[in-house]
């Protein structure tokens, strides 16, 4: 009886040290391992990709964001501020009582086919709505200049990249808002174009919240 009550005691014993010991390596030491290189070696990376501008956060380079003026009284949904490039539509993302769009960090796409009649409607109206915001004294924009990503929400709608032919497409309507040339806005979104990765992975792209702060930068040394 008394051997093995003895075992019994042995077995939980060196259970409760396997616990602890299983504990400490998985649950702080390789924790803090991971962290530290993390740290050391992504440290961007690892806290959000943040995004700086006047020597505070602004931003993440991986979170699209909107470019919209103040809510008017009676509207649901702000007009956008278009001294400033915008970014892809946000057709995807979920909403609640209190948060809706950006507001809240909330992805999705919109799960509609591509026959449905909602996203034809609203492809139609951001069609036309960049159309008519763009066109500007001396340059019309046309319907078929009007590139995908200009009109259609990404799969997570926070997308934070727009196409060069999107961004080129601003120029003339930022310039213009801005007191700017078209050619120093052009040559700002050449500066913030980045290629494909590694040479062949994706399609070049243009953050928007980069090329924005570098725009504000270019407007106060005018």
């Amino acid at each position: 009886m008394n051997n093995s009550v003895t075992n019994t005691a042995r077995l939980l014993g060196a259970g409760l040290r396997a616990l602890l010991a299983l504990t400490l390596v998985t649950g702080v030491v390789y924790p803090l391992v991971v962290t530290g290189i993390a740290q050391g070696l992504f440290h961007g990376r690892a806290n959000g990709s943040a995004v700086e501008a006047d020597g505070r956060v602004v931003g993440s380079s991986l979170i699209g964001q909107p470019y919209d003026l103040p809510l008017k009284k009676g509207q649901d949904t702000p007009d956008p501020d278009l001294k400033w490039f915008q970014g892809r539509p946000a057709n995807g993302l979920g909403s609640n009582t209190l948060n809706t769009r950006y507001r809240l960090v909330l992805s999705g796409a919109t799960n509609l086919s591509a026959d449905d009649r909602t996203l034809i409607g609203q492809v139609r109206d951001a069609k036309a709505a960049v159309v008519r915001d763009n066109s500007v004294s001396g340059y019309t924009v046309k319907a078929s200049d009007v590139p995908a990503d200009a009109v259609t929400s990404s799969g997570s709608g926070l997308d934070p990249d727009i196409s060069p032919a999107y961004a080129e497409l601003q120029v003339r309507r930022v310039a213009a808002r801005n007191g700017l040339s078209a050619a120093r806005v052009e040559k700002l979104v050449r500066d913030h174009t980045t290629g494909r990765t590694l040479g062949f992975i994706g399609e070049p792209r243009v953050n928007v919240l980069e090329l924005n702060i570098a725009l504000e930068d270019l407007v106060s040394k005018h």
